[in-house]
């Protein structure tokens, strides 16, 4: 029996710190889903805190080689990309600014455009104030610190993990959860009702057991090599 309803609807969960999540949003714009979707903004901060995870950008090999693939998959696509002048930043005000006003498709590719093609320094009042022009707001009117923004980033974040969303971008459906660029044509099948989401080897990927972690139990020593 498949896991995604009748009528599915789709939850775009995403950090605008991840230059992936833009590339999924680019994705998107060309080529939407054939179901309802939902964009969530969440802290992806928060979700490496609630995994133990350390993100992309705190090893700094992966951190040049993540701007480079993500550079490298625009460029690929014909998608306009170029890396923020400072990554890592504070996406904070961004994810906020997005929930503030309704996180809606517009809204949230208008954030990833000036992120992700104009080589700004986001946590520079340049970028923000360019921001606000693209989008036809203004700075006093905006409730950035409203106590019902802060609580449903936080709230959205905390329901995540809870569901077990690791990372971002993500998508769910049903009880599915897709992660990454990369995920989507598997997305995509699920949708059409692909059988190959019901095989016999899909299916025994919830038997597969954890044999051995790097986690040892405490005053077990890792077994030699």
């Amino acid at each position: 029996m498949s896991t995604i309803d009748p009528a599915p609807q789709g939850i775009f969960y995403f950090d605008v710190v991840s230059p992936w999540a833009c590339l999924m949003d680019h994705a998107l714009r060309r080529n939407p889903l054939p179901v309802p979707l939902e964009r969530r903004p969440v802290l992806f901060a928060g979700l490496l805190n609630a995994f133990g995870h350390k993100g992309p950008a705190e090893i700094e090999r992966k951190r040049r080689f993540t701007y480079e693939l993500c550079t490298w998959t625009a460029q690929e696509q014909g998608i306009p990309f170029v890396m923020p002048a400072v990554h890592p930043f504070n996406p904070l005000r961004y994810l906020r600014l997005i929930i503030a006003l309704g996180s809606t498709p517009a809204v949230v590719s208008a954030v990833f455009d000036q992120l992700y093609t104009t080589g700004c320094d986001p946590d520079g009042p340049e970028a923000w104030r360019s921001l606000l022009e693209r989008l036809g707001v203004a700075e006093g009117t905006l409730a950035l610190d409203a106590p019902e923004v802060k609580a449903r980033l936080k709230d959205d974040t905390a329901r995540a993990a809870a569901d077990g969303v690791f990372g971002v971008p993500t998508i769910t459906v049903g009880e599915r959860l897709f992660w990454g660029l990369d995920a989507l044509p598997m997305l995509r099948a699920c949708l059409r009702g692909d059988p190959r989401l019901e095989s016999p080897a899909m299916r025994a990927v919830a038997e597969v057991r954890v044999g051995a972690s790097r986690l040892q139990p405490a005053g077990k020593p890792a077994a030699a090599s």
